[in-house]
């Protein structure tokens, strides 16, 4: 190989690096550029304590309720106690009969318990809903809207909103009967 065939292949060789590199820069810079629109675009807020309650609607489960469908706008002029919950979590599990046992009380005193299921299917929903006779709004979450929607982490999580429907406190965990109720005294309608 001659010296100026050598040259020349050097020179084609840097040149494909330099090709090669600008096209994977362009891909990396296109897929930020996509990232941050869509980002921005993206309702990425995070609910807090004051804000008003996002709007939602979930068709209902059970059938022993008058709602078929549980519109929160609906629900404005109440006190709401809203439940992210899932059949496979225990500690979701042993709040529920707290939840039921204050529910008819506070159901005539003007509060309205919402308990949203994740679960990914219905047929796991409707045993535990006989196994503790819950009587409240059961709304089945299943693309998981209103999870993100309420940017919903472990569960349980639950959101107390006051009847004017701003979040008035937002507890990650299992709650005791004391807790539970203590946070609905907080949201009951005033008289």
């Amino acid at each position: 190989m001659s010296l100026e065939q050598a040259k020349k292949n050097k020179k084609n060789k840097k040149r494909n690096r330099f090709i090669f590199r600008t096209a994977i820069l362009v891909v990396l810079l296109g897929a930020i550029v996509f990232a941050l629109v869509t980002n921005l675009q993206a309702d990425n807020a995070v609910y807090q304590v004051g804000d008003k309650a996002p709007n939602f609607s979930l068709k209902q489960i059970n059938e022993n309720n008058e709602l078929e469908t549980v519109q929160l706008s609906d629900l404005e002029g109440k006190g709401v106690m809203l439940n992210f919950w899932g059949t496979w979590c225990k500690p979701c599990e042993e709040e529920m009969p707290y939840m039921q046992s204050l529910y008819p009380e506070y159901k005539e005193r003007g509060i309205e318990i919402v308990a949203v299921s994740l679960d990914s299917t219905e047929f796991v929903i409707h045993p535990f809903i006989d196994k503790y006779d819950l009587t409240f709004p059961i709304p089945h979450d299943k693309n998981e809207e209103v999870r993100d929607l309420y940017n919903v982490g472990p569960i349980p999580s639950t959101f107390f909103i006051n009847p004017n429907g701003e979040i008035e406190e937002i507890v990650s965990g299992a709650l005791t009967l004391d807790r539970l109720e203590g946070y609905l005294q907080d949201i009951l309608p005033k008289q």
